[in-house]
Order: structure tokens, then sequence, then C-alpha cells
């Protein structure tokens, strides 16, 4: 199995690249969020996945280990393929996807394109011990944060913020204090807003 590969990025396009490796061109699809996170054309490195069909063997490239093991656990859920995990990584960042999934936010796992109720709640009830044993997740500060965020937004939601803003500002505020209460939160956003 190809587990990863180094080489110069030929062509770049959101939802796929190419990368020359010694000569062989390797077609590799990647979500948003490793797009965003890879250079123009140089040198690269990416963690990847090969799925093998009997129609096709089909490459996934990933710009972290934690961002390839996420895949591989939403693709061991009963409903969702590939392409689904894809687009769930493109909406959401890895990160986010383990919170959700630890925390039971099944309106955030909904929001994604393609999962609907049913396969949402299969996604949690399929992973949820699973991201909280692996990432060592502790349930009661997950949910908290996510209280926490929740509450802000909809404070900030009642001051007239669109939702989306708000909340890549609380997601912000609360990657730099992870244990900020509500107030400090809405303080915080408020300032960046």
């Amino acid at each position: 199995m190809i587990t990863q590969l180094q080489g110069r990025l030929v062509e770049k396009s959101p939802t796929d690249v190419v990368i020359d490796c010694h000569g062989v061109g390797y077609f590799v699809n990647i979500s948003l969020h490793t797009f965003a996170q890879l250079p123009t054309s140089e040198n690269v490195k990416l963690y990847t996945h090969l799925q093998v069909r009997e129609d096709a063997h089909i490459l996934y490239g990933f710009s972290s280990v934690v961002e390839r093991e996420v895949f591989r656990l939403l693709i061991s859920v009963s409903g969702v393929g590939a392409s689904t995990a894809r687009t769930m990584l493109s909406s959401l960042s890895p990160k986010q996807v383990t919170e959700a999934i630890a925390s039971s936010d099944v309106a955030t796992i909904q929001s994604v394109k393609g999962i609907g109720a049913k396969t949402a709640q299969r996604v949690l009830l399929d992973l949820k011990d699973k991201i909280l044993k692996v990432y060592g997740l502790d349930e009661v500060s997950v949910v908290s944060s996510n209280t926490n965020k929740n509450e802000a937004l909809s404070a900030l939601d009642t001051l007239g913020f669109t939702r989306k803003q708000a909340e890549r500002v609380c997601d912000a505020v609360i990657k730099q204090y992870p244990q900020a209460t509500i107030e400090e939160i809405i303080k915080q956003a408020l300032k960046k807003l």
C-alpha cells in the first residue's frame, strides 16, 4: 500500500494534485483542508490512503497523519464512502470533526453536504468511543468548550453578527484560549469582529 508520497507538486486544484516522484506523476485526491496547507509548486509530502476497488485504484492525500486517520475512521462507518469522508474533511477541519464526534454534536456532522440525520447518528455512534480513546480527549472538556462556543455564538447572533463570521472568530478565540468562559469568548470575539 502507498502510505506517503514526497515529490514536486506539478498540478494543484482544490480537489486534486499531481505529484512528480522521480519521473512518475501520481494523481492524488485531496480535501480543501489539505489544499489550504499545500505550497504552490515546491516539494511536498502527503500522507496517503489507497482505495482499491474493482474498477479503480484511487489515491487520497492528506497534509497530516491526523487528517488521514480521521478519514480512515470515517470510511469505516457503514454508509460513509471515501467521497463523503473527503467532503466532510473539506467542510470541517480534522479537529472540528473529532470534537463534534466526541461531544455528540449531530448538527455539525449533519451540516456537511450529503450527510443526513441517520448517517450523522451512525457516525457518532460508531466513532465516539474510538475518538475519545485514540485522541485522549476528555469528554467533559470537549462538551464544555463546545457549549461555551454555542452560547457565545447565540449572543453574537443576537447582537446582529452573521453566524458564519462569528463562528470563525469564536473558533479562533477558543483555539487561542481553550479554557475561555462564555464571557471571555464574547469579549475576544467582539474585538475581532
